[in-house]
């Protein structure tokens, strides 16, 4: 078992955040002033952060500090407890000590990929993913005006839960009748707030679960409300997060078009079919291959497609074949995820993080992955990370041209205030602090969960985002 113990600080999320990465999720022992994992090594470390703003971590008669440039506090426990972790594992980390979820504001703050790979430990060529896509998240953030606002309508269900999944409230195959009152609740939530909005609209995501797993008739009845009740500018970005290829059916494409939507996402997460039914998702590569098709004939220009990599089922190279196949469609956008343990999926977290098996080679195929795309004129527009992420990777997204997200941008950098409709979604408010170019104070107002809840408290609901965002009538 790995025990930690804190001394002079009582930082645990960090030293949680580090031990995790080399172990089984840890335990904080705050009474005990301590982080064990029982997964972990059998050692037992001190952690002490000194009042120079030094810290040192003490395995048996080794002293691990690094001897350079002091960061702040919480990152400077961080940084020599990785170095104690790695030299005890003898395991060097793709991101190095960098934990967070925006590895890009830290990019921000150097000057060089060289620093990144000094500082933290970043492995070279993570190191300038990060520095060229934190120039690139820049440029787009800089299109989005502060005074805007993005909104995100959400429509948490799906056809059925991929063994992977906890993100959505309800598979529909188990709730149909529950789809036709939420749909309602939500027109009703937009309508009550958007008479208070006088705020720009810079863009719109109408995510899931899955939004075309409604009906034709109830989803071209919430497109109307959106733009009917939403002052949504000529120039503003819509996406739809159409999903499943077993949901996209002509009539939903056609009721996109005729709305203008700027922006469709159709993710496959594989484009290998034996993979998709043993997860659990009801369709084919053929349907995937079938669906694009039919949208790009339809004039939808602007398509994002979605991989995972590290899928059960089957082997890391078969991932970078589905990257290819991609490529040989040709979207405007590839977003590669890779693998991570959420909360309540099916699947284990140590089929997730796969420790030994396919580490080294699961690196290598995203990383083979990275180099088609880029060699096919993609090139990385957003990036972040997220815990228990197969061996500590990263999910990236990937465009060609000026055609990154502007949503996805907005929205990851907890610069832009984003308004979110419907069960589950987060708002939340970015002020700027002074002195600060990246990092603003955020404050988040979230929405119940569960969708029935939802539907009847959506009064509720729409009057605490009303006051949330201080709207006046």
């Amino acid at each position: 078992m790995l025990e930690v113990i804190l001394k002079g600080h009582d930082k645990y999320y960090g030293v949680s955040d580090v031990v995790r990465m080399f172990s089984g999720v840890p335990e904080e022992l705050k009474d005990e002033g301590k982080v064990i994992a029982p997964e972990g090594p059998d050692a037992v470390l001190v952690n002490e952060l000194l009042e120079d703003g030094r810290s040192v971590t003490y395995f048996g008669d080794k002293a691990y500090e690094f001897k350079g440039e002091l960061l702040e506090p919480g990152r400077e426990i961080k940084r020599s407890l990785y170095m104690a972790l790695s030299d005890i594992s003898k395991k060097n980390l793709p991101w190095g000590c960098l934990t967070g979820i925006r590895p890009t504001l830290v990019a921000c703050e150097e000057e060089s990929t060289k620093a990144l790979e000094e500082k933290y430990f970043v492995r070279p060529d993570k190191a300038r993913l990060a520095f060229e896509t934190s120039r690139e998240e820049q440029r787009i953030l800089s299109k989005v005006p502060e005074e805007s606002l993005c909104i995100y309508v959400g429509i948490p269900f799906c056809p059925s839960r991929c063994e992977y999944c906890s993100f959505v409230s309800s598979d529909i195959s188990c709730h149909m009748d529950r789809l036709v009152n939420y749909e309602a609740a939500l027109e009703r939530e937009i309508e009550l707030i958007s008479k208070q909005i006088k705020r720009p609209i810079a863009s719109l995501y109408v995510g899931g679960g899955t939004p075309t797993v409604l009906e034709e008739r109830e989803f071209a009845s919430l497109l109307d409300s959106i733009y009917s009740n939403l002052k949504i500018s000529s120039g503003a970005e819509v996406t739809v997060e159409a999903g499943r290829p077993d949901t996209i059916t002509t009539g939903k494409l056609e009721a996109m078009r005729d709305h203008g939507i700027t922006r469709i996402c159709i993710n496959p997460q594989t484009m290998r079919s034996e993979t998709l039914l043993r997860l659990g998702r009801k369709h084919t590569a053929e349907d995937t291959v079938r669906v694009y098709n039919q949208a790009c004939e339809m004039g939808f220009d602007l398509i994002n497609m979605d991989l995972i990599a590290g899928l059960p089922y089957e082997e890391p190279e078969e991932h970078v074949e589905s990257t290819k196949r991609l490529i040989e469609l040709a979207p405007a956008n590839i977003t590669v995820h890779t693998l991570y343990k959420k909360r309540r999926a099916a699947m284990s977290r140590d089929t997730v993080m796969d420790k030994e098996r396919t580490r080294d080679t699961l690196d290598e195929c995203v990383a083979e992955s990275y180099r088609l795309l880029m060699e096919a004129g993609y090139h990385p527009y957003y990036m972040y990370r997220q815990k228990d992420t197969g061996h500590g990777l990263e999910n990236t997204g990937f465009a060609k041209g000026d055609t990154g997200s502007l949503y996805n941008v907005a929205m990851m950098s907890d610069c832009r205030d984003v308004l979110s409709f419907g069960a589950g979604g987060m708002s939340k408010r970015c002020f700027a602090q002074e002195g600060e170019m990246y990092k603003h104070r955020v404050e988040r107002c979230p929405t119940i969960k569960d969708a029935l809840t939802y539907i009847a408290r959506v009064d509720e609901m729409a009057e605490k985002k009303i006051a949330f965002f201080e709207f006046k009538p």
